[in-house]
Parts: structure tokens; C-alpha cells; sequence
């Protein structure tokens, strides 16, 4: 069998005001060692030639420029024409990209896919939990599978069973059914965690209503509430043999979803950015952590809204790290000055300013780490330890941390640019808060200025009435 592996795959903030460029791209072209990594499985599938096409990761941001979605779908289209025949086509995505000036950037993508491959091969995507699901989509897609973590722990294994359903569809001769339910719904994902109730319970159903052929795989998409546009929203989809099994199984877990609406919460204190503060500094265990949600990079934020860091310098910490600011011109100039050098520097506050302002502080250059594409610098404020980062950064590892000569457990308070802590974060943790800060990816979303989502939509409309309506394809 001969298999391509393609994909385009960002988030993309429609309220942001930073675009997202062809160079914010991780490509994977034939030959990069990089494959192995994203499809460590492959081995273990005998029988099957696979082939790379492109794949493209960027990480969340602003909606992407159309020139650089128009030369990677080109780049795409162009290697799998190469690669043709072809009995199938895998799709690593997301399903939370928007393109500028284009609605559901994915069905565009996907479409031009079948197009060019033609009816007969099968073609099989994965996607984030976030991603967005439009009727064009399930129109061209033959298998659709998504994560069933949040935070995403479950990435490889998500693509292996894309992928291992796409064989087992080929080798039996199988084109699935395909149910889907739209639920109009539209949660943060940091109220939609599957590591505290009610969304540990609803993605625990999911393994309930595989059965064999008849339903082969089902899935929940809480959406991408930051995006708007006509197609954001949750859905559930099941796949199989079987339309009337596959049809029950995605109105129950439709129905589900929807009966815990007004149940998902925070699974942490939610809190104004000065009670968490306040909250922290009277704490007795450290580290303490602090989630600065609003401008959260790896849900689309900007990263350098400057309001939370203002606040906590007007409290002096006596013992606090920032991370962090991407500011390159401020790191050039810690660089410059060399470390222990004290200098006044403006950071911040340049790449999202509706929501922040440049601040004007004077430190110390406690750290740099420097020679590498993404320079960082550690500058002592007081109490705050601020990381000034060239390159928008998403910190998530202890490792980054002791890259910067911080020991993380030896903080009192650590604030990050981050929604619900990932895992090596909450291990790090002793006590956490989620500070509803302002940024592109406010928690506030019925404060948001959307102007184009299908409604009624709960929590927008909070007192509508729904009932499932399933779609078979």
C-alpha cells in the first residue's frame, strides 16, 4: 500500500493582531529526520509504503497571511501529485486554522486534496480536541479521529490510530459511514479539561461506544472558541460500518456534552491578575504558579501584554520569575550589556496593543543564553525574575527554566503565559491559580467582540433550547 503524509496545522486567534508568516512554519520535507520524531509507529506497520509529502506546524497565533497558506497548500499539492497513485492519504492537523480573508481554511485545503487524489483513495486526518469541524470537511474526509486529552498527551497515539484505521479501512475494502453532530456550544479549553469533571467523565464515554466495525471510532471537538467565524463550535462524530450505531452513538455523546454545559469550570481558583497575586504572596508552600491566561501563545496569544507584569511589579515580590516576554530588541541589548550589567530598558507591549503597554523598567542582567535562534535573557526587576525571549516562547519544560539558571522548586511564585498548566508544570506545582488576565485569549469570550458565529450559542445565548440533529455522510 502506499500511504502520503501531509498537513497544515496552526490555531489560529482571529482577535489577534499578529499574523502568522510562512517563517513560523516548522516544515517536514522527504528526508528530515524530523519525521521520525512526529511518527515514531510507523515501523511497527509492515506491508505499507509511506511517503512524505509536506507537513507544516506553526505554533498558535493570528490568522495566517494568505500568501503563505496559498505557498504551502501549493508546496502540498504539488509532492503529493508527484507521489500519485496513491491508496491513501494521511493528514496530520490541527482544525483550528483561519486564513485571512477565508473561512474554514482546512475544508479548502482538505477539498483541493480530493480533488487532485481523486474519489477512490481513502483519506484520514487527526485533529486537536480544538479544531473546528465544517460539513465540507466530513463531505471529503473518509476518517476523522481527534485527541481525548486536554492538556494534549496524547498527540502520537492520535496519529497512530488515524493512521491505523486508514490501513484497516484499505485492507478491508471499507469506505466508514460517517455521523456528525454540530452542538452549539463554545467553552475555553481551560474550562474544558479532561483532567477534572465533567470533562474526564464525557471523554471517558467515547471507549463506550466503540463496537468492532459497527462504530470504529468516535470523537468529541470542543471547538476553538477564539476564532470567529460560521464554523466554530463543538461537534460529535463517530465512524463504522453501521449508520444507525454510528448515528446513536454521536447524538449520545452530543447529548453529553451538552446536559454538562453550565458544569465545566476552572479546575484551579480563578481569579482577577491582583487576587491571584495577593493569593500567592500569602501562600506558605512554594513554588506557587500563576497562569497569565489572557495572553496565553500557545492558545494564540500574542505574548508580550505587559498588564499582569505591571500589576506584579506594583506588589515586589520579594521572589517571583516571568516567563515571559518576547521582546528581541530588549534581549540584543541585555546581550550587549553583558551580564551583571545594569541598564533601563521598554519591553513588551509593541505586538498587541489593545490589550497592553510598553513598560519602562530598570534591572539587572542576571542570565543570558545566547548563540542559538531564539536568544533569551534573564533581567532581575526587584523581586522578578523577567525572561526576555527574541522569539515568541512557550515554557513548558523544568529544562527551559534551568537553561536560565532557575531552579524552578526553589521559587516562590512562578508566573506563566499559560492557561491549565501542562504536566511538567503541574508537577512542578504545589498550589496554582488562573489569573484571568486581558490578551487575544481572554477567558471573558461573551465579552469578545464576535460578530460572525452561528447563534443562538450557548454560553452567548445561555437560556436557548437544542436538541441534536445528526448528519450522516
Amino acid at each position: 500500500m502506499r500511504i502520503a503524509i501531509t498537513g497544515i496545522a496552526t490555531e489560529s486567534c482571529t482577535f489577534s493582531p499578529l499574523p502568522t508568516r510562512l517563517e513560523d512554519f516548522r516544515l517536514t520535507r522527504p528526508g528530515d529526520p524530523h519525521f521520525t520524531e512526529l511518527y515514531p509507529f510507523l515501523p511497527g506497520f509492515s506491508g505499507v509504503e509511506f511517503h512524505t509529502a509536506l507537513t507544516a506546524k506553526a505554533m498558535p497565533g493570528g490568522p495566517v497571511e494568505a500568501a503563505a497558506y496559498d505557498a504551502l497548500k501549493a508546496e502540498c499539492l504539488d509532492r503529493l501529485g508527484r507521489l500519485l497513485p496513491l491508496d491513501g492519504v494521511y493528514l496530520d492537523m490541527h482544525g483550528a486554522m483561519n486564513v485571512a480573508g477565508m473561512d474554514d481554511a482546512e475544508g479548502d485545503f482538505i477539498a483541493a486534496i480530493r480533488a487532485l487524489v481523486g474519489p477512490a483513495p481513502l483519506l484520514s486526518a487527526s485533529y486537536d480536541l480544538h479544531g473546528n469541524v465544517s460539513q465540507r470537511v466530513m463531505t471529503h474526509l473518509d476518517i476523522i479521529t481527534g485527541y481525548r486529552t486536554a492538556p494534549h498527551v496524547d498527540a502520537v497515539e492520535t496519529r497512530q490510530r488515524a493512521l491505523s484505521l486508514l490501513l484497516r479501512c484499505l485492507r478491508e475494502g471499507m469506505r466508514p459511514e460517517k455521523a456528525f453532530v454540530k452542538i452549539p456550544l463554545a467553552l475555553p479549553g481551560e474550562m474544558t479539561s479532561t483532567e477534572w469533571e465533567p470533562g474526564r467523565s464525557v471523554y471517558d464515554a467515547i471507549e463506550r461506544e466503540l463496537a468492532g466495525d459497527r462504530v470504529m471510532d468516535a470523537t468529541i471537538q470542543v471547538g476553538y472558541v477564539w476564532a470567529d467565524e460560521p464554523r466554530m463550535s463543538a461537534c460529535a462524530i463517530a465512524i463504522g460500518r453501521d449508520r444507525d450505531a454510528i448515528a446513536a452513538a454521536a447524538r449520545r455523546l452530543a447529548r453529553l456534552y451538552w446536559r454538562h454545559r453550565a458544569d465545566f469550570d476552572f479546575g484551579v481558583e480563578a481569579l482577577s491578575v491582583d487576587e491571584c497575586l495577593q493569593r500567592a504572596l500569602a501562600d506558605d508552600v512554594h513554588p506557587v504558579l500563576i497562569s497569565d491566561s489572557g495572553d496565553n501563545p500557545t492558545a494564540g496569544g500574542v505574548g508580550d501584554v505587559t498588564h499582569f507584569l505591571e500589576r506584579a511589579l506594583a506588589c515586589k515580590p520579594p521572589d517571583m520569575i516571568y516567563a515571559s516576554i518576547p521582546d528581541a530588541e530588549a534581549v540584543n541589548r541585555c546581550i550587549e550589556a553583558g551580564l551583571d550589567a545594569e541598564l533601563k530598558l521598554e519591553i513588551g507591549g509593541v505586538m498587541d496593543r489593545r490589550n497592553s503597554r510598553p513598560l519602562t523598567l530598570r534591572g539587572r542582567v542576571r542570565f543570558i543564553k545566547s548563540g542559538e535562534r531564539n536568544p533569551q535573557a534573564l533581567l532581575q526587576v526587584d523581586g522578578i525574575g523577567i525572561i526576555l525571549t527574541a522569539a515568541r516562547t512557550a515554557f513548558h519544560h523544568r529544562q527551559q527554566f534551568l537553561d536560565l539558571g532557575i531552579l524552578p522548586e526553589a521559587q516562590e511564585i512562578i508566573a506563566v503565559k499559560i492557561g491549565y498548566l501542562v504536566p511538567e508544570l503541574k508537577a512542578m506545582a504545589r498550589k496554582s491559580y488562573l489569573a484571568l488576565s486581558p490578551g487575544a485569549v481572554n477567558q471573558d469570550i461573551s465579552s469578545l467582540p464576535f460578530k460572525r458565529i452561528r447563534r443562538p450559542c450557548y454560553p452567548f445565548d445561555p437560556d436557548m433550547n437544542w436538541s441534536p440533529q445528526v448528519q450522516l455522510f
